[in-house]
């Protein structure tokens, strides 16, 4: 990454790659030969809020992860499984071997970060399979089922809420390695179906060159672009109902879904492929967001869209109150002249964390601010762009100019969008290098209402609050004409795993009570599990149950609370009594 040298102090910041065999290639995010740190601009900004010094970042928190992953766990499973694996997927895509069974075992929240900074290995698969086909998935399963063997798996990795964690050990199924394959391209009716280890790239990449790949008529789009897009699968986006940077013109993942293919325990599940049907609940809309606790997803069809990136038009602009700017975002998602792809308003915190991040502050601009009202940590930042056919793209951005206009916003022009766009997939990778000076930053989101997102958003920020020296920044996404997505952003000093966790239920506490949903993307598995029934109400929980003793009665599937199926009564959060 490209930053201008510091003129002052510079923290040791750590530029070279994790070797492909350490810790850090494990707990760090994304490409290991790809390095974000903070300009120096924002690194002072940092140092004030958190009461650090120079000498802080003169050296690590902790361990660093460069050493080569050896455990004293050896796999408990009994020889005659592992051989009965081999047999299913072939000797090659078996493996017991310490890094390959630790690669599994976590995701990508702060949590996991500082265990295996700690070396705290609190879950480990038996064993590691990579499937390749459907029909190895579908003897996997049946092979665990028959001698009661936990499964587990692992998409693109990830998840923020151990999701994919193997606490119960037995086996993790892989897809990265071989699952990821296209099965079939439908121009007529604008699908493609997948493999559900297929990455977001590839996918895109993929429809992007349609033309070529499937002599089709023209490029094409899938429309789901998640920040961990780059290391994301589309069975994780299915299992999570996962959303993109884009959904509001796009939709999230459960209005991009067509069908559905999974092996369970009971055999094959398969949904039906028409775009809407009246043939009693929908069993897409049931089976998605289980999060891998009824059988394993092995194969997606999804609605694609028309690729056309030359009708984008970027918008930006800057308003003088969070009120202000949160009544014009409700009149441009309500006044029914179409909806724009990105869609992003921050609130005060975030849009003086963001003009910093995105250089507005290095710019004429940046100074220009404050001469006509628009004062920091108080300003609110609404950025974004329009997608679809030209002329329809052109008039949604026409009208939110018209409308931010309306409520005092000032254009900052497609500058800042831009900025946005640049780093939008690569911000995760600034946690790393400022956690290795146990600084961490990690997120929380929740779904809201227009009618009560001001008092969620004062509630939990308030929560988040509570921790002194903290940096809490909030943002609005992925809107619909009723509500949007709250988005929290929280950076502090810590560099225990057990305090983490402990702010982390703390926040989750905050986002119950408030009434908010509990997740509107990130999904719930393990870690959000506890706070899911009483979020939702005791009978309303109760078919999530049933569901669960239909297809695995056993409860082999994902086991160790993924969305709170198998935790124990005095562990389950219930802070509202309304929905007791």
């Amino acid at each position: 990454m490209s930053v201008k040298p510091y003129k002052g102090f510079e923290p040791k910041w750590i530029k070279e790659p994790a070797p492909k065999d350490s810790y850090r290639s494990i707990f760090r995010w994304g490409d290991p030969d790809f390095v974000k740190y903070p300009k120096e601009s924002l690194y002072k900004m940092m140092k004030d809020v958190f009461k650090m010094t120079d000498e802080d970042f003169s050296h690590y928190e902790g361990d660093t992860g460069f050493e080569k992953v050896v455990l004293d766990k050896p796999s408990l499973m009994e020889e005659k499984h592992i051989e009965a694996f081999r047999k299913i997927v072939g000797a090659d895509n078996v493996s017991t071997a310490d890094y390959d069974r630790l690669s599994v075992a976590y995701g990508k929240t702060g949590y996991d970060a500082l265990r295996l900074r700690e070396r705290r290995i609190d879950s480990l698969p038996d064993v590691v399979l990579y499937p390749s086909d459907k029909e190895e998935i579908k003897a996997i399963v049946d092979y665990c089922v028959a001698n009661k063997i936990p499964l587990y798996v692992y998409g693109g990795g990830s998840s923020v809420t151990m999701g994919v964690e193997p606490v119960k050990g037995g086996v993790s199924l892989d897809m990265r390695r071989n699952f990821n394959k296209v099965i079939a391209f439908n121009e007529i009716d604008q699908t493609i179906t997948v493999q559900a280890g297929m990455s977001g790239p590839k996918l895109e990449e993929t429809l992007n060159d349609a033309v070529k790949l499937f002599n089709a008529k023209r490029a094409y789009t899938c429309g789901h672009f998640p920040q961990s897009f780059e290391y994301s699968s589309v069975g994780g986006w299915v299992v999570t109902r996962g959303a993109g940077q884009n959904s509001t013109y796009y939709g999230k993942i459960e209005d991009i879904v067509l069908s559905q293919e999974y092996a369970t325990p009971i055999g094959v599940i398969k949904t039906s492929h028409y775009p809407r049907e009246a043939t009693g609940p929908s069993l897409n809309q049931i089976m998605m967001g289980g999060e891998g606790t009824f059988g394993v997803l092995t194969e997606v069809t999804l609605r694609v869209f028309r690729y056309m990136p030359e009708n984008r038009k970027r918008f930006s602009f800057i308003f003088k109150t969070w009120e202000e700017a949160m009544e014009a975002a409700r009149e441009m998602m309500q006044c029914e002249c179409g909806f724009s792809s990105v869609f992003r308003l921050s609130d005060q915190e975030e849009t003086s964390l963001m003009l910093k991040l995105y250089n507005v502050d290095d710019t004429p601009l940046g100074k220009l601010l404050e001469k006509f009202g628009y004062k920091d940590m108080e300003r609110c930042l609404f950025l974004g762009f329009t997608d679809g056919e030209k002329g329809f793209s052109k008039n949604v951005a026409k009208n939110i100019k018209k409308i931010a206009r309306r409520y005092g916003g000032m254009s900052l022009t497609g500058y800042v969008c831009r900025s946005w766009e640049k780093g939008r997939f690569n911000d995760p990778y600034l946690r790393d290098t400022m956690l290795d000076f146990g600084v961490i930053t990690d997120t929380m989101e929740c779904s809201v209402n227009w009618s009560n997102m001001e008092q969620v958003h004062l509630d939990v920020r308030k929560v988040c609050k509570a921790l002194p020296n903290t940096v809490v920044t909030t943002h609005m996404s992925h809107c619909y004409p009723q509500g949007a997505n709250l988005y929290f952003i929280f950076i502090t000093r810590m560099s225990d795993a057990d305090e983490f966790k402990a702010y982390h239920a703390t926040i989750l506490d905050a986002i119950q009570k408030s009434g908010a949903a509990m997740s509107h993307h990130h999904g719930i598995g393990k870690m959000f599990g506890p706070w899911l029934e009483g979020s939702l109400g005791r009978k309303e929980y109760g078919v999530f149950k049933a569901l669960k003793n239909y297809f695995d009665p056993d409860y082999l599937m994902n086991p160790g609370g993924t969305l709170g199926l198998d935790t124990e009564e005095d562990e389950k959060k219930f802070l509202r009594d309304d929905i007791k």
